[in-house]
């Protein structure tokens, strides 16, 4: 049972580094091709809605039908779109037009890979026998280690390769996901039907919702504990874009150091690892609890380092710390989809909340160039930071996070 998670883990990890990777190096592909620097906003936009409205309806497709299936044809379609680039570059050429459709077609495959992967977590556990607390500890960790040596392959691959010549490769990662993935036994995806309907959420409130594609997100509003940590969710991808999408390059562009730019998303990487390692290993000793408010707490620590926009290691220094508490963070909030909800609605309610933070890192790019515009770079970071306060401080004291870890047997 040990290769299950083995494949299911190196299925999850290839298929974000790739995805990684591709977020290196497509605008950069965009860029060298039309460019313009417009062009390449105007594929990031292009993706976004659509990525949304993928997760929805996927999520709600995947509890229909196996999720393993989902996965595998996620990444089917990732190959397909990113192999779209180097053919047309080869035979008609490139122009914006094709980036746009090849972004929107490839937003069909990510936002449902990965909630497939997500909601297949407590049947894989199921059955190879493992607490879904350190399967999701080593989830999260895996994460860090993709967000930690993509952008350094992706490095690598646009110096030796031209951008478009990566796109081949990318497509192969994609591919490679969905042979690991294949080879997972397709009823170790799933949990018994019995148990499904024995397992029922955790609050008194009945979130039971309307057969659409807004089914899953209205659980989650539903549902007290989930609409809490949600939305705390909301505003740290909201913070964290801001930073580094927007407030972080600036910074280093006016000092004259922009290369350090992608160490910063390495140091948040190594943090991530960090973090997860630790709630694999010692995440059943510790309350859940005790777990997420240290989470909370850390990252709050972690974006006032960062805030100051101090010296270059002191930045690096604040971004470990955020994803060393985002590590863990993120590993309570995962176990509490888990232990919350249905399995026959995990797929729609965990589509619903990957749908809604596709959205959300524009919101906080656009809102940090606001501040920066209309302000200084330590107006826009102090209101991040109190972003982040209020919102952590709101959901520790609400009553629902005291139910964290109590899960219906």
């Amino acid at each position: 049972m040990i290769r299950i998670v083995f494949f299911y883990l190196a299925a999850f990890g290839t298929s974000l580094l790739g995805n990684s990777i591709t977020a290196i190096a497509l605008p950069l592909l965009v860029l060298f091709t039309t460019g313009s620097p417009m062009g390449a906003g105007a594929v990031a936009i292009a993706a976004a809605v659509p990525s949304a409205v993928a997760g929805l309806l996927m999520g709600s497709l995947m509890d229909r039908i196996n999720r393993r299936t989902v996965a595998i044809l996620s990444d089917v379609i990732s190959a397909v779109a990113l192999v779209i680039l180097p053919v047309i570059e080869l035979t008609v050429g490139l122009h914006l037009g094709w980036f746009i459709a090849v972004a929107v077609l490839n937003s069909f495959g990510d936002v449902p890979g990965i909630t497939a992967r997500e909601a297949m977590l407590p049947a894989v556990a199921q059955a190879a026998g493992m607490d879904p607390s350190r399967l999701i500890g080593l989830r999260e960790s895996l994460a860090g280690v993709s967000l930690l040596v993509g952008p350094a392959i992706a490095g690598i691959l646009v110096a030796s390769l031209e951008p478009v010549a990566v796109m081949w490769v990318t497509s192969g990662i994609a591919a490679s996901a969905a042979l690991l993935t294949l080879v997972i036994p397709s009823r170790s995806t799933r949990l018994p039907r019995a148990e499904q309907e024995d397992r029922a959420p955790q609050d008194d409130s009945e979130p039971e919702a309307p057969r659409s594609v807004f089914s899953g997100l209205v659980v989650i509003f539903r549902t007290p504990l989930l609409r809490v940590v949600v939305l705390l969710g909301l505003a740290l991808a909201v913070v964290l874009a801001a930073l580094q999408g927007m407030v972080i390059p600036v910074h280093f562009a006016f000092q004259g150091e922009a290369g350090f730019v992608g160490f910063v998303l390495s140091a948040l990487a190594g943090g991530l690892l960090v973090g997860g390692g630790l709630f694999a290993w010692f995440g059943a000793r510790i309350p859940r609890r005790g777990w997420f408010t240290a989470g909370v707490t850390v990252v709050a620590v972690g974006f006032v380092v960062v805030g100051v926009l101090g010296p270059v290691w002191s930045v690096f220094a604040g971004a470990a710390i955020v994803g060393l508490g985002g590590g863990c963070m993120n590993a309570v909030v995962g176990l509490t989809f888990v232990e919350n909800v249905v399995d026959a609605q995990r797929g729609k309610v965990l589509g619903g909340q990957n749908a809604i933070m596709t959205l959300v890192p524009s919101v906080g790019i656009g809102m940090a160039a606001v501040l920066i515009e209309i302000g200084t770079l330590h107006v826009a970071t102090t209101t991040l930071v109190l972003v982040w306060i209020g919102a952590a401080a709101a959901t520790l004291l609400s009553p629902s996070i005291r139910r964290l870890g109590h899960a219906s047997p």
